[in-house]
């Protein structure tokens, strides 16, 4: 299937999920950026699809897009079709609202994973990452995080050429 093709809107994507739910299969989500797309990522994704039968990422609009001037470098389209042609994602779809707490209503996915990073995160320093987790309960999911060494980011890369990303 050509990466354009996984590429569903948002009532599309629920559609697929609420079947595949429905086929008792579990399904994560997974919500970011997604700009540059690094190992960190790949990895990421790599260990939420182990963790589920199917794999769904939503992608943030450029108007949401927070990680400092000329960002995001790549339009939400684009980035949307580079995540759909990595093969372990089954799904991808660009959300409409400055958080995923919208999306996760509308998706119900049976799980919502981060990366570990936002494991020790305070509400009070995050605040859209704890409304995506209570969302998400109230659908009936849970959340969890991945886990791995290789934690690389595209805030770490910008840093290292002496950008700053905001």
């Amino acid at each position: 299937m050509l990466a354009r093709q996984k590429v569903l809107k948002l009532e599309e994507l629920a559609e697929t999920v609420l079947q595949a739910k429905t086929a008792k299969k579990i399904v994560a989500m997974c919500h970011g950026c997604f700009d540059i797309l690094h190992m960190g990522h790949l990895r990421h994704f790599e260990a939420a699809r182990a963790m589920a039968d199917v794999l769904v990422i939503t992608v943030t609009p450029d108007r949401f897009v927070n990680k400092g001037p000329n960002r995001p470098m790549f339009p939400e389209a684009q980035r949307a079709e580079v995540v759909a042609g990595l093969s372990v994602v089954d799904w991808v779809a660009v959300n409409r609202w400055a958080t995923a707490v919208e999306t996760i209503h509308l998706i119900r996915p049976s799980l919502f994973i981060k990366g570990q990073e936002y494991e020790s995160r305070s509400e009070q320093a995050d605040p859209n990452f704890f409304a995506e987790v209570r969302a998400v309960k109230k659908v009936g999911g849970k959340s969890d995080f991945t886990r791995d060494q290789f934690t690389s980011s595209s805030t770490r890369a910008f840093k290292r050429l002496g950008q700053n990303t905001g």
